[in-house]
């Protein structure tokens, strides 16, 4: 789905909601302001700014004035017909996860360049002409690569390719199994290093141990859950593979400052807090 950001924001009218998406979702500003919060981080909304945002992070925003841009919403599938490398959109750093990495501002010599991006694949989307998908898919690696090309050109500049590579191999595992393995040596043996080294390549690449990156997710995806009113405590606890409720709590307040519960009513009363 490609569109203009206005007649958009006509059709989905509870954005200021906090809510998830099952796909890719790409937003790119060019007039307007307000607040957007993802993954329970807060930014500025302002003109020639992008949002990246990828399956299941949870995100609301609150608009200020006339807003309008650009929105792409596509599967991961979508590109892969395409590409024969399954993570292709993993190697760019806003495709992470990490909502700090996920908004970009766009540098006033790069945007009649993205914009020009964004005009053919709304062209592309509405004609419907002979290859019309396979141009949308190319466009939109165009402009994946025009985006990661503005970024740190080499982030991780002291880290040898294959601790690069460990370490993405450690968040996908993290990510494929937070509610089952809690430990830094779980991932360690799967990965066929010791803790030590496991620990020593996160702290040098990210300042953070191994324990604090299983942490951090499974504090993200309880949150993203607590959101849900429709699920009660105990069944978070339960989807987060947590031996009972009272035990759920404690590990969410020591390392939130709040109780599920507390936080649950935080969020419903002021919801970009």
């Amino acid at each position: 789905m490609i569109s203009r950001f206005s007649p958009y924001l006509q059709v989905h009218k509870n954005l200021h909601l906090a809510h998830k998406h099952n796909f890719y979702h790409l937003v790119l500003f060019t007039e307007g302001g307000g607040s957007h919060t993802i993954d329970f981080e807060h930014f500025e909304v302002k003109p020639w700014q992008i949002y990246f945002m990828i399956p299941g992070q949870v995100h609301s925003w609150n608009f200020k004035g006339h807003t309008d841009g650009y929105v792409i919403n596509f599967s991961v599938s979508f590109i892969n017909t395409l590409i024969l490398k399954p993570d292709y959109l993993a190697q760019f750093i806003f495709f992470t996860g990490q909502a700090a990495r996920s908004v970009i501002d766009i540098p006033a010599k790069h945007r009649g360049a993205v914009r020009q991006v964004m005009e053919q694949l709304l062209s592309e989307s509405e004609n419907h002409a002979y290859m019309g998908a396979d141009m949308v898919r190319a466009l939109m690696l165009q402009l994946f690569i025009l985006i990661g090309r503005m970024g740190e050109k080499q982030p991780h500049q002291h880290t040898t390719p294959y601790n690069f590579t460990l370490l993405k191999n450690f968040r996908k595992l993290i990510e494929d199994n937070y509610t089952r393995l809690k430990l830094p040596k779980d991932y360690a043996a799967l990965l066929y290093i010791t803790p030590n080294h496991l620990n020593a390549l996160c702290a040098d690449i990210l300042g953070l141990s191994a324990g604090e990156l299983i942490r951090n997710r499974i504090i993200l995806e309880a949150k993203r859950l607590l959101i849900n009113l429709d699920l009660g405590i105990a069944e978070v606890a339960y989807r987060l593979n947590f031996a009972d409720n009272s035990y759920f709590t404690k590990f969410f307040k020591k390392y939130t400052g709040l109780t599920p519960e507390e936080f649950r009513k935080k969020q419903i009363n002021n919801p970009a807090s």
